[in-house]
């Protein structure tokens, strides 16, 4: 008898203790008390866990009610984009059938969320958007939080962003250009129509660790040339770009720098200073210094150990020395720097934004269509922009209306919070200034903003796809001296030139056949993994 019933205490302890162990926000309320918004989000666990709790009480005070976050973690923004095309694509399908009574086509299916349909597509494709365009139809998740401002821009070009303000409303104070400028260094930070906004900036670096590098004889990383130097082979950090929107936005920033230098080159020595003379120059050096970055990336991803699915991972195997630097982004690399110093009081991390390589962009916030809790939805909008909700991006934790846990090492978008110098003893990062940069990588969207999926594309065929084949390659090419004959065949990007880029891959890549796309993608994979072996064997034979 004392047996079963010392069993039967433990089971229903088991059975009580998820109960009674319910964030205290969850307890103690009726059905229906507890407002909720669905949250969609690359974010990693500390950025989610301090918003999470800081919106909780401020909804509390605002609105005099409890809420609740559902978060939804599937990923990526490359995942998130991809689901967010499925469930919107599924849920539009079932009311152009069910409510409309309307027949499904391949014409509705790739007209109703084309932001670029034309005036003279067929009928039925410019029905299809305007229904759904006016229409609440949604994904059953209410705001898209972090990322890359190219996802978003792609999102509200779809339709699946809607305004944050309700007609008629005021707008926020944080839409004031003072606050949050529309754009900054050539880069948007918010969208005109209110249908995203920055809500935390970010930049791009090298992380590395100085015992690796004392190890190998290197010098310290200073600029993103110094990663292709053959003594990396094998020591590089990189993540997956098409995983990683914010990683492709690093590898654009370094196409763009070579870009300005090419084009800063050639209008200098330009002999014919007409304004016309002088914009041919320009496209000319733009397309040169296209190719200039793309050999740079080749030859930093000749080095690179792996492509990580997760950006995160760079600066942990940095810090444990399994790779010498990686490129990464800033956050991540400073909370590293950080962890390190707190847990072991060591500083063989460090993380450094190479001079004149370097934009702030930033990772949009957005109200998504059909938001089943819209109003709660715009409330966390509004805390994430509001000066209390950023002080958590950078503020160390336990000051004055900082984290409670974490410090999330990032920068707040808001322009006037570098403004207040009573402030800046309780950030993290009180000498970053970026709005007052010395030397701005200034952002020219002109010339690779249009081709950033393409960018994304060049990459997994050039660089990942034929990976061991370009890092056997250059393997070779290193051991017999880097024979110039060799290195040239390693470093020929004319099949991914720039007006390649232009042309035939961008129109795969937008072709409504999505076989266009796989097959280009198999043409290109062979080609390079054929020129990389190539160049090995020309290595090989000592060619010069």
């Amino acid at each position: 008898m004392l047996r079963n019933g010392l069993l039967f205490v433990m089971l229903a302890a088991v059975l009580v203790a998820p109960f009674a162990l319910r964030p205290q926000v969850e307890r103690g309320v009726r059905a229906g008390e507890v407002d909720t918004v669905a949250v969609i989000s690359p974010h990693n666990e500390a950025i989610r866990s301090e918003f999470e709790a800081g919106f909780r009480s401020w909804y509390r005070k605002r609105v005099g009610r409890d809420v609740r976050m559902d978060w939804r973690l599937i990923g990526g923004t490359s995942e998130i984009t991809r689901y967010l095309e499925g469930e919107y694509g599924a849920s539009f399908r079932n009311y152009w059938t069910a409510k409309l009574g309307r027949k499904w086509s391949a014409v509705v299916e790739g007209g109703f969320a084309d932001g670029r349909l034309r005036a003279d597509a067929p009928t039925e494709a410019r029905e299809a958007r305007e229904a759904f365009l006016a229409s609440d139809v949604g994904c059953g998740i209410d705001v898209f939080f972090g990322g890359g401002t190219f996802d978003f821009i792609s999102q509200a070009r779809a339709g699946r962003l809607v305004a944050m303000v309700p007609p008629g409303a005021f707008a926020p104070e944080w839409m004031r250009e003072e606050i949050v400028p529309l754009r900054h260094a050539g880069d948007d930070f918010r969208d005109a129509q209110g249908r995203w906004t920055g809500a935390v900036l970010s930049s791009f670096g090298i992380v590395y660790n100085r015992d690796v590098l004392a190890r190998l004889g290197l010098p310290k990383p200073m600029a993103w040339a110094d990663l292709a130097d053959s003594r990396y082979l094998g020591a590089v950090a990189l993540a997956d770009p098409t995983k990683s929107g914010s990683m492709n936005k690093a590898f654009e920033t370094v196409v763009q720098q070579r870009m300005h230098a090419v084009v800063a080159a050639r209008l200098a020595t330009a002999k014919d200073k007409d304004t016309e003379a002088l914009a041919v120059v320009e496209q000319a050096a733009v397309a040169e210094g296209w190719s200039e970055g793309l050999r740079l990336l080749l030859q930093i991803s000749a080095n690179a150990r792996y492509f990580t699915d997760s950006a995160q991972k760079v600066p942990i195997d940095v810090a444990a020395g399994n790779c010498a630097a990686g490129m990464g982004i800033d956050f991540y690399g400073r909370q590293q720097v950080e962890a390190l110093a707190r847990r072991a009081g060591s500083d063989r991390v460090a993380y450094v934004s190479p001079a004149g390589g370097t934009v702030f962009s930033v990772d949009p916030i957005g109200l998504l269509r059909g938001a089943p809790h819209a109003g709660p939805a715009r409330e966390f909008i509004d805390f994430v922009m509001s000066v209390e909700g950023q002080r958590l991006w950078n503020q160390k934790p336990g000051t004055p209306g900082g984290p409670e846990r974490y410090a999330l090492r990032r920068l707040p978008v808001r322009k006037d919070l570098y403004r207040e110098p009573a402030a800046s003893a309780w950030r993290s990062d009180p000498a970053e200034s970026p709005y007052t940069l010395a030397q701005p990588l200034i952002y020219r969207p002109e010339w690779t903003g249009a081709l950033f999926g393409e960018l994304r594309f060049i990459l997994k065929v050039m660089c990942l796809d034929a990976h061991p084949e370009l890092q056997s390659a250059w393997r070779e090419i290193v051991q017999a001296g880097c024979p110039p004959s060799a290195l040239e065949i390693l470093t020929d990007v004319s099949a991914v030139d720039f007006a390649a880029a232009q042309g035939r891959i961008r129109a795969a890549l937008r072709s409504k056949d999505k076989i266009e796309e796989l097959r280009l993608a198999r043409e290109l994979g062979e080609h390079f993994r054929a020129q990389y072996r190539r160049a090995a064997a020309v290595a090989r034979s000592g060619a010069e």
